[in-house]
């Protein structure tokens, strides 16, 4: 016998996590990011365009591949740093367009908030690569440092 909930509705919105720790000046990043791609038509239709020729397996690659390699991740001829770099551009896009001032007003949208996600992607360096750098460096292989370095 099935029961049916006439009050369960579906969700009107999608939670986007994964981001909500970490240094200050990154926590807003990946949240732009998903507002970018997601809140304007122009954005959706060019994030669209740029993976409706993926199958199951190249994007089952490029999962798997961005595990292991991050930026340096290469799947047939698609380059992760290269499609980052794509994917931030049409955020940005997204953003200008949204035109929602940042920061207090003082900025005429979000897309600042976009700035540590390029530098990642200019750099090649990911957020794990200045972990693993500190712990073995000025950390000494204390574990117990990240949380006076990343706590707010």
């Amino acid at each position: 016998m099935t029961t049916v909930f006439p009050e369960a509705r579906v969700k009107k919105f999608i939670e986007m996590r994964g981001a909500d720790g970490g240094p200050w000046r990154r926590l807003c990043a990946l949240p732009a990011l998903w507002v970018g791609l997601l809140y304007d038509q122009g954005a959706l239709d060019a994030a669209w365009d740029l993976v409706k020729g993926w199958d199951n397996e190249t994007r089952e690659e490029l999962r798997r591949g961005a595990s292991r390699l991050a930026l340096d991740a290469e799947v047939g001829a698609i380059k992760m740093r290269d499609l980052a770099r794509q994917v931030l551009d049409i955020s940005e896009a997204g953003l200008k367009a949204r035109a929602k001032p940042g920061a207090g007003g003082l900025v005429p949208d979000e897309s600042h908030f976009l700035n540590t996600l390029r530098e990642s992607v200019d750099t090649g360096r990911i957020p794990a690569d200045e972990l693993l750098e500190k712990y073995n460096g000025d950390w000494a292989r204390d574990l117990t440092r990240i949380y006076a370095e990343y706590s707010y």
